[in-house]
């Protein structure tokens, strides 16, 4: 018969209390009007953790004509259902969509809470969940515990294959892009402006890339820049009230992002060490950047080895 430790013990009845504790938390979602109809709840400037129950992506609340228009569900089953709540209490009028904007699972894992057919992504996003959200909700799970209790990985029921959609009056205008993820919705609220950026957008947080691709990121960029609004509503970080200073600030990073780690790689630095390389002043203002450059090193940094550093008898890739 095994005998545990009394150190063991103790550890155990700790791990299980903070677990307990966890679970009797809410999340508190506290919407902030930012236009017209337009809310925006907050997610934490964090990693993923614990403490914060997962809840690190902004979402967006519309009130519409026709009923409440959620942008985005946050990380769980609990989260999502205090979401609509909130949002119904907020506006007096059902959801009636959910927006998810890509496929990270601080942005979607709340789908469950919503019947499939009123939750609506782009034809890409829905194929991405398929093919990897299991492993997002497993590794959820792992992190978080019984935040995630009861969330099931469920796929939107609606495509998103059209330019706008109207709800009584208020108009939609939505942009298919990719870049952040193979497949990213933007939104533009007509009435007020207010561009919804999903993760395409950081602000004063430093932007991910777990499943990035540069230079589609930076043509998406581009193409919100240039799309006519007033504000930004980011997938992270406060709301840019100005429009575009979120946006420059996040082709700066990941132009910077990828110069550094293109030297650092002909440099001969190994990974670890790539990830010690200094940040400019410039970004001084960004949340968890040294964080982020971490995890872009070992997103990216074996494509650039394999581009720069090819065997010697296969050619080297421009």
């Amino acid at each position: 018969m095994m005998r545990l430790s009394r150190r063991a013990v103790l550890a155990g009845m700790a791990t299980l209390s903070a677990s307990q504790a966890r679970a009797a938390d809410a999340y508190r979602i506290e919407p902030i009007a930012v236009a017209d109809g337009i809310w925006m709840v907050r997610g934490a400037n964090e990693p993923i953790a614990p403490g914060n129950g997962g809840a690190i992506a902004n979402i967006a609340i519309i009130a519409t004509p026709a009923g409440t228009v959620l942008c985005d569900c946050g990380p769980s089953i609990r989260y999502a259902r205090s979401l609509r709540a909130a949002a119904e209490r907020l506006t007096g009028t059902p959801v009636v969509r959910v927006y998810v904007t890509h496929l990270h699972p601080d942005h979607g894992l709340g789908i469950a809470a919503f019947e499939p057919a009123m939750v609506a992504a782009l034809p890409g996003t829905t194929a991405a969940l398929a093919r990897e959200g299991a492993g997002y909700s497993d590794a959820m799970y792992r992190i978080l515990e019984d935040w995630m209790r009861g969330t099931e990985l469920v796929l939107p029921g609606r495509q998103v294959t059209t330019e706008m959609e109207d709800f009584g009056g208020r108009r939609l205008r939505l942009l298919a892009l990719s870049g952040h993820s193979g497949a990213d919705l933007a939104i533009v609220d007509e009435a007020t402006g207010v561009l919804i950026g999903g993760d395409l957008v950081f602000h004063d947080r430093a932007p991910s890339t777990p499943t990035a691709d540069l230079d589609r990121w930076r043509a998406s960029l581009d193409r919100l820049k240039a799309e006519p609004h007033r504000c930004v509503l980011p997938g992270h970080g406060p709301l840019d009230p100005g429009g575009v200073e979120a946006i420059v600030q996040t082709r700066d990073w990941i132009d910077w992002l990828e110069q550094a780690l293109t030297d650092a790689v002909k440099a001969g630095l190994d990974m670890v060490e790539a990830g010690r390389i200094a940040i400019p002043d410039r970004f001084s203002t960004m949340a968890v950047a040294r964080y982020e450059l971490q995890r872009s090193v070992s997103h990216l940094y074996p494509a650039l080895e394999a581009r720069l550093l090819p065997r010697i008898d296969r050619p080297r890739q421009e």
